[in-house]
């Protein structure tokens, strides 16, 4: 079964929060119990979004998901950074901080992408210790996010479900499992997503992402998808979803939607599918 005590979030859909959606959610939240907001977007001193979110605290579970932690980079973990997310947490007390198995800085430079890192034993030991840092200064347990991707590295050494668990191992972590990003990565790397979800460690997910990708080619006309959270859940991720909830049970789960975002009602048709989902297991 799935770790019910890894956060505080309810077994339901989620959404990652659109301030354009303010009005909507608070008037008709129709299947949706918690929210996600990105940390990085919450960090100034006050205004609207900080006012909006502290009326949302109120009625909704929040799940803050970074972006910018650079958990894999080789450098030292940004202290500042660090620090305007503990003081994040501390004011809204989430239900759930979860980051991404990914590195987007270098020589004091901020990348503006998720970047992959191969699985080897020292980068098992610098993001551990990264992991232990950030778990240490905000005083809470963290979840950690399987990336997309789109190619392997031949110094890799281990397989990504089995550095994934070591992780979790070592710092006592939990694990984000987003099911397009599965999908993503076993349709460019050639390997069976179903395969990989079977093999993940279900027992230390706190929380599951939904989203969507788009199709592409590489230069050599073979298919390519890219995670773009720009469209809707499509249907391979939903079966491998649905496959997951069979197996391990309900899980809050996070519609994720990010650029071209829609009005409202089709989010929220996008969170009832999941609500349907998680109905015969609840």
């Amino acid at each position: 079964m799935l770790d019910q005590t890894l956060n505080g979030l309810p077994a339901k859909p989620g959404v990652g929060y659109k301030p354009q959606h303010f009005a909507a959610i608070m008037a008709d939240p129709g299947p949706v119990g918690w929210l996600e907001v990105h940390a990085e977007n919450y960090m100034g001193a006050g205004g609207r979004p900080l006012a909006q979110l502290r009326h949302l605290a109120e009625r909704f579970p929040i799940s803050v998901h970074g972006v910018g932690l650079s958990i894999g980079g080789e450098g030292a973990l940004d202290r500042d950074h660090l620090d305007r997310l503990k003081q994040l947490c501390d004011w809204l007390n989430p239900a759930s901080f979860s980051e991404h198995l990914a590195w987007s800085t270098h020589d004091g430079a901020f990348l503006n992408d998720l970047l992959p890192l191969p699985y080897t034993p020292a980068t098992l030991v610098r993001v551990c210790d990264h992991i232990d840092q950030v778990q240490d200064r905000l005083g809470r347990r963290m979840l950690l996010e399987n990336p997309s991707t789109y190619i392997a590295f031949a110094e890799t050494a281990m397989e990504e479900v089995a550095f994934l668990g070591e992780i979790a191992r070592r710092t006592g972590c939990g694990l984000l499992l987003d099911v397009n990003n599965v999908h993503v990565s076993g349709t460019n790397q050639n390997y069976d997503p179903a395969a990989y979800l079977d093999a993940f460690p279900l027992h230390l997910v706190g929380e599951i992402h939904l989203g969507g990708h788009d199709e592409d080619q590489d230069d050599q006309g073979r298919r390519l998808l890219i995670d773009s959270h720009g469209t809707e859940v499509l249907d391979p991720v939903w079966a491998l979803y649905a496959g997951v909830i069979r197996k391990a049970g309900p899980c809050p789960t996070l519609i994720e939607w990010d650029n071209d975002v829609p009005d409202w009602p089709v989010l929220a048709a996008e969170a009832a599918r999941a609500a349907r989902l998680l109905e015969p297991v609840a």
